[in-house]
């Protein structure tokens, strides 16, 4: 079936202008239908109405984001989005209270309305003794340009000819690729503008682009599937379709003939793109908001060793492109590189000015999240690739997909559905599936002998393959 959507909140009006001119506007502006100025008059607008109303402090943020999406499956468009989002937020402080509230309306009406709601909001929210706005000397207030925004002036026709040719190149690999969950080209750009009662102002555009497919190998009770992506900030970074499909489609193939194994406890291989989950959840448990709800299993854990010495994550935002770059985190706050886990110590924790506060301590400029993460071994050599981490493995598991949500925050107890390749004496032996692997986080970390050469980006962190010298293997008895 082929569908036809355009989601739009916002409608650019032609009253006073010729279509030409709009046109015109939209390419200068990258593809949007509101400028920077614009932005700029509707927080400082809504920001002084909260200042008439009596407001202690404000914040207020503009933004917009557009783009296209084209999926395809089994060599037929299957669906064309095209999107087009706008948002006004507005916080309002009142004292030591505080209330939000948002409108997709830019008129000067609705921007009051707003800015009301979110006023009468905190006239009547509990008072809490840290809200505020970050102190002014934590501000950014030089921005540098990190090369984040790359429009990709593609139509639909040009999207679905590439969808199309990912998908068939994961066809044409093997006459065992018998299906497809389809694949998709998307191309997004956003921009914002915030600014707050502390001084800050600030603001930039970004983009992300993708290329993806999701092909099945086998018939029957034998069918296996497997996908490949590839996303980026530029599309002319991006990977080829056709190799995309052509890696996808060998990936799907290579888990045919799969079966269980016995229950055993052995060393563990994560492929690099699941070792940045691994990754995440350590940062998830020294994040801020989990530490002062004491729903972490790493409380207390600043200046304390986590992981073997030969360990260390870097936070950088200011890579050029990078997915997870910016020069400032959601409250206007600086950012900065930092040494987060040295040596296997933790050396930081990720605060907002909110968390920092509860915490009885300063800032990190991470409220949002994290900035371009990287984990690494100091025992990594350029050789380390998969081939190489399969020797040091040996024996063991090598799993490349996990299934299921089986991590508790507060213990640190994993459990998740996974499936793989069962290696012995460094080399793959078959194919495995419907098992599960089990373990504590805390011990995972502790035991974390290698980490690869083969760094994979997933979205804010890059870390190659990683090797866990024992975990629980639940298969058949």
């Amino acid at each position: 079936m082929t569908s036809l959507s355009n989601s739009t909140s916002h409608l650019v009006s032609s009253s006073a202008r010729d279509a030409g001119a709009i046109q015109s506007a939209h390419e200068e502006r990258g593809g949007f239908s509101h400028s920077r100025e614009h932005f700029e008059e509707l927080v400082e607008k809504a920001l002084a109405h909260a200042k008439k109303l009596g407001a202690t402090n404000a914040a207020a943020e503009a933004s917009e984001g557009c783009g296209l999406s084209v999926s395809v499956r089994k060599g037929e468009l299957e669906n064309v989005e095209r999107n087009r989002d706008k948002s006004l937020g507005v916080t309002v402080y009142v004292g030591k209270r505080r209330g939000n509230a948002s409108t997709s309306d830019y008129s000067d009406a609705a921007i009051e309305r707003t800015v009301q709601a979110a006023y009468d909001i905190a006239k009547f929210t509990a008072e809490d003794p840290v809200a505020g706005l970050p102190e002014v000397e934590y501000i950014s207030k030089h921005h540098r340009d990190l090369d984040l925004f790359h429009p990709w002036h593609i139509d639909s026709a040009r999207a679905l000819e590439m969808a199309l040719d990912c998908e068939a190149a994961a066809f044409e690999t093997s006459p065992l690729i018998s299906n497809s969950e389809g694949a998709a080209v998307s191309a997004q750009q956003s921009h914002f503008f915030s600014a707050h009662t502390n001084g800050f102002r600030g603001g930039y555009a970004s983009s992300r682009h993708s290329i993806s497919v999701a092909p099945i190998a086998g018939e029957g009770d034998e069918m296996q599937r497997d996908s490949w992506a590839s996303s980026m900030r530029c599309a002319d970074d991006l990977a080829s379709g056709r190799s995309i499909g052509r890696y996808a489609a060998e990936r799907a193939l290579s888990r045919l003939n799969a079966r269980k194994i016995k229950t055993i406890s052995c060393p563990v291989l994560f492929e690099a793109p699941l070792s940045a989950g691994l990754l995440g959840h350590l940062i998830q448990a020294i994040n801020g908001g989990a530490l002062y709800r004491k729903s972490s299993f790493l409380m207390d854990s600043l200046g304390k060793q986590v992981l073997p010495e030969h360990i260390n994550v870097y936070e950088d935002p200011f890579i050029l492109r990078g997915k997870g770059s910016s020069p400032f985190d959601d409250e206007g706050v600086i950012t900065k590189e930092r040494q987060v886990i040295e040596a296997g110590r933790i050396e930081g924790y990720f605060l907002s000015t909110y968390s920092a506060r509860k915490l009885g301590m300063q800032t990190t400029g991470n409220a949002g999240g994290s900035h371009n993460l990287t984990l690494t071994s100091k025992l990594t050599k350029p050789t380390d690739d998969l081939r190489e981490m399969l020797k040091k493995l040996g024996t063991g598991l090598f799993v490349i997909e996990l299934m299921g949500h089986g991590v508790n925050s507060v213990t640190g107890d994993y459990s998740r559905g996974a499936s793989g390749f069962w290696v012995e004496k460094g080399e793959i032996a078959f194919p495995v599936q419907e098992i599960t692997i089990a373990g504590n986080l805390l011990d995972m970390y502790k035991g974390l002998l290698a980490v690869g050469a083969d760094a994979y980006n997933y979205g804010a962190k890059t870390v190659g393959s990683v090797l866990i010298n024992k975990m629980k293997i639940a298969g058949s008895t």
